[in-house]
């Protein structure tokens, strides 16, 4: 393991480049043209057979010399939809970002690929290498797992590395059961009857209703659900009128669910239906409640997460390796693939402000800077658990 770990390191700089050629071509959703075609370029220098899947997603395969099961490995390759803040030289030129830190992912899985080719005559089984859209929007994992990505051949096993800002660098977390929490986007378009701000009466006021609907909404997690129940209900986004003297026709309000339970997650996916509707309703107005998109909670299995720590621990240091009981409210639309065969999601840190400055600022936030020291180590994650996950249960 310590030898794979030791070829990783060695091609640190050629994962750096990788990675900041992807930082600085930032794309969203599923347009990823030419972080497609740049990661395709690279699989087929590295020996790989890239293939197309769902709208910018690739797939390609490694088989070992000795038959075996298949392990799936994942990075997500999209970016955010906000303007770079950093100082970087290789900051995102076309307004997007990756502020989530998905081009390290791609660089990392790469890198596995790349060590997954120098020791295919030790691989027994075969290996997928998923490099995956749209993680952001929660559309990405459903429409590869449609498009068949979990069959020919059949997969048994997935795992998935995510970096962590504010962790310490080369930190690995990781989380037993209900991981991290689902989550749904809605949207709530409210429509009144604009008119003159200065005759109210003449008009029904959007604005008014929204702002009714909003302070309701918060009363469901508050009054409606048990505290050891977790859940979040968050509106980010309240947008309605230009004109100071007017009162507008239409108010959106966008927002999420979190919760570890998918009942819950219904329940008060319902619940914001009824409350809106009744709002509305008594205001003269009405509202349309939307699910704009989901991913459930992600299950890690605790028998293949405590197995990975197993295997990270011979080559690092023990005590950067923890076992977290109970994750956090983030989301993750790996989960789906909790849901159809058995996965690993590990978190690995990415830097603190007491490393440097620079580091340690929120995940999604305009000025987040990671740690690219990690690189090779997460390269290395990727291709020991895989290969010895594959070779343990080749006969199971």
């Amino acid at each position: 393991m310590n030898e794979i770990y030791q070829q990783a390191k060695l091609l640190q700089p050629e994962l750096v480049k990788i990675r900041r050629e992807i930082h600085q071509n930032a794309e969203v959703g599923i347009q990823l043209q030419y972080t497609k075609a740049f990661v395709k370029e690279k699989l087929i220098a590295y020996g790989y057979e890239p293939q197309d899947i769902a709208n910018s997603s690739i797939v390609a395969t490694i088989s070992g010399e000795l038959p075996g099961k298949t392990m799936l490995l994942r990075a997500d390759m999209d970016g955010l939809a906000i303007k770079e803040e950093t100082d970087l030289d290789f900051k995102s030129v076309n307004g997007a970002m990756h502020g989530c830190g998905h081009d390290m992912h791609t660089a990392m899985l790469l890198g596995a690929a790349k060590l997954l080719k120098k020791y295919q005559n030790r691989l027994q089984g075969k290996v997928k290498l998923l490099f995956q859209e749209d993680e952001e929007g929660f559309t990405g994992a459903k429409a590869v797992i449609q498009g068949g990505v979990l069959e020919n051949p059949k997969v048994d096993a997935a795992m998935a590395l995510h970096v962590n800002s504010g962790t310490p660098s080369n930190m690995v977390l990781c989380g037993l059961g209900h991981f991290m929490a689902g989550c749904t986007l809605f949207r709530i378009e409210v429509s009144g009857v604009g008119c003159h701000g200065a005759m109210p009466e003449n008009g029904v006021d959007p604005i008014n209703i929204a702002a009714h609907i909003y302070l309701s909404l918060q009363e469901i997690a508050a009054r409606e659900v048990a505290a050891q129940d977790p859940c979040v209900l968050t509106i980010g986004k309240f947008a309605g009128g230009q004109t100071p003297n007017i009162i507008p026709e239409k108010v959106v309000l966008e927002g999420t669910i979190r919760y570890k339970n998918k009942e819950t997650g219904d329940r008060i996916f319902e619940r914001i239906q009824e409350i809106s509707n009744l709002c509305a309703q008594s205001f003269r107005g009405r509202a349309v409640v939307t699910e704009l998109s989901s991913a459930p909670p992600l299950i890690n299995n605790d028998e293949m997460i405590y197995e990975f720590c197993d295997y990270i621990k011979q080559f690092i240091a023990p005590q950067q390796v923890r076992i977290l009981p109970q994750g956090g409210m983030g989301s993750e639309d790996f989960a789906s693939f909790s849901y159809q065969v058995p996965i690993a999601y590990l978190l690995l840190g990415a830097g603190t402000n007491q490393e440097n400055e620079a580091y340690g600022k929120p995940m999604h936030n305009q000025g987040v800077v990671f740690n690219e020291d990690i690189l090779s180590l997460g390269s290395s994650i990727l291709t020991i658990c895989a290969m010895n996950w594959l070779s343990k249960h080749r006969d199971d």
